[in-house]
């Protein structure tokens, strides 16, 4: 199994421990009490959004958004959103909604969370929820903007893994994007002979509670039960927002336009290069 570490949870945490203690380190972390005086902690149950926002048609993905193609990160199909919890509700599935910003139909749900004081920079207009079934995943990646990403759990359990960004190559980084294709729960060592020296984080996210995932840190994310989060980000540096945007056009314009033109064939290449660069890893 990989080498994984415990994240630590603290409760309390004022600004300049964060800061010393876990921001410049860059060091991931899980507050206990940050999303306590949110009146969102206990207003945002399953029966409140099937009542005032049931009405809304949201998209939804399965693990197939991810394969190379003409629908590569496209939409399984549209549904009232409360048609899509009352899917999760029945049985454990691999459907999740993400890309779709419910504020922006909602705007008054923004009144619910509060932006925390424990960092500046918080961006004001890119809140994103996420909902996912029982047993679902979301592969190892890295949040293409390099912001801070400040996780709070609502409803069920998440396990996260985390990957510092000095392990990129150990777990075979496709080349112009921000994922990786490694199996996390079981690491093929043969033909990943790198992971080996792959190191990271682990946690059980759970209601009520938030993770701190530090800028450009890899993270998988497994949906224990079937629940939802909303994710907060923060980036007060303007070196590492030009990084983002760079990041952004390289994905856009050259990795989507690729993966429509090739296909698998793109894919492939882009694990050849990736092996390429992990050998070289385990050469120094």
């Amino acid at each position: 199994m990989l080498r994984l570490k415990k994240i630590e949870r603290r409760s309390g945490l004022i600004r300049e421990t964060f800061k010393t203690a876990y921001l410049k380190p860059l060091k991931p972390v899980v507050f206990n009490d940050l999303m306590d005086s949110w009146p969102a902690k206990n207003k945002w149950t399953v029966d409140f959004f099937k009542k005032e926002y049931g009405h809304l048609i949201v998209p939804v993905y399965s693990a197939n958004s991810a394969n190379p193609g003409k629908k590569y990160l496209a939409p399984d199909r549209q549904i009232p959103f409360k048609k899509y919890l009352e899917i999760l509700e029945e049985k454990p599935i691999d459907l999740r909604m993400f890309l779709y910003n419910i504020f922006r139909h909602a705007p008054e749900l923004c009144n619910d969370y509060r932006k925390p004081d424990i960092i500046d920079g918080f961006y004001d207009r890119f809140p994103f929820m996420f909902f996912g079934g029982e047993g679902s995943s979301v592969g190892l990646h890295y949040d293409i903007d390099l912001s801070h990403v400040f996780l709070s759990q609502f409803h069920g359990r998440k396990r996260v893994v985390l990957f510092e960004p000095n392990q990129s190559r150990n777990i075979y980084q496709h080349p112009y994007t921000v994922a990786s294709f490694v199996n996390v729960n079981k690491p093929d060592y043969k033909m990943y002979p790198a992971l080996k020296k792959a190191t990271g984080y682990e946690v059980i996210l759970n209601p009520g509670e938030t993770l701190f995932m530090p800028s450009g840190y890899w993270h998988y994310i497994e949906y224990v039960d079937w629940g939802f989060s909303i994710s907060l980000r923060s980036n007060d540096s303007y070196i590492r927002r030009a990084k983002g945007l760079m990041n952004i056009a390289r994905h856009f314009v050259v990795d989507h336009s690729m993966n429509r033109l090739m296909g698998t064939n793109w894919r492939k290449l882009k694990a050849n290069l990736a092996k390429k660069r992990a050998k070289e890893e385990t050469l120094v």
